[in-house]
């Protein structure tokens, strides 16, 4: 995945209604690692972008004046239903998020980025709840039903809201190494499914095997 020792800047998309911890919770631990990783957040505008359960986060910049990618998240939450059916968004999106080293989702995130065209032949996950309108939206990708999180080569996809810390802290582990993202686990109190493939919530909600 590149130089490992570099700093690499996660760009986060936000939009209207995105679900507050598929955010809140990947930053806390990119954020606790300043010597590796760096925080950038883009929204439809410079300023505040409300979440689904009220709170504001603060876009630096807006999609039109983002700079290039670098490595891409996408939330999910309630905000995606619409911006799935907003073409001038994904086309956006595909463009931007198209050149990034590496692109990752949370939750319903994965939506956006299949209905973008950016999973087109990949294997990815999404949120159990969910999961049925999420394959919709992405007919020429290979969907897991039984995943915490899917890694299929660039592009990282959680299931649902808590599940993006799970695959954040592999994706640092992979970066990093597992002893960085153990301790960092320790730190914020935080205990780690580090198995992609443990996922009780797929039988929760009547999913098979694969979707």
């Amino acid at each position: 995945m590149g130089d490992q020792t570099k700093s690499r800047r996660i760009d986060v998309v936000l939009f209207e209604d995105f679900e507050l911890l598929d955010v809140a919770g990947p930053l806390e631990l990119y954020g606790a690692l300043p010597e590796h990783f760096e925080l950038s957040l883009v929204g439809p505008h410079a300023g505040p972008v409300r979440s689904a359960q009220g709170p504001e986060l603060v876009a630096g910049h807006s999609y039109a004046e983002a700079p290039a990618a670098e490595t891409v998240m996408v939330p999910g939450g309630i905000g995606t239903r619409a911006l799935t059916e907003d073409q001038s968004f994904l086309d956006w999106l595909a463009t931007w998020a198209g050149q990034a080293s590496l692109v990752s989702s949370v939750c319903t995130g994965s939506a956006l980025l299949a209905a973008a065209g950016l999973l087109d032949g990949y294997r990815a996950t999404s949120n159990k709840r969910s999961f049925a309108w999420v394959v919709a939206q992405g007919p020429k990708v290979q969907w897991v039903a039984r995943a915490r999180w899917v890694e299929d080569r660039d592009r990282w996809t959680s299931s649902g809201v808590a599940a993006g810390m799970d695959m954040t802290l592999a994706l640092i582990a992979r970066l990093h190494g597992d002893e960085v993202a153990g301790r960092l686990a320790d730190r914020v109190e935080y205990d780690w499914h580090r198995e992609p493939g443990w996922d009780p919530f797929a039988s929760l909600y009547g999913l098979e095997e694969e979707g």
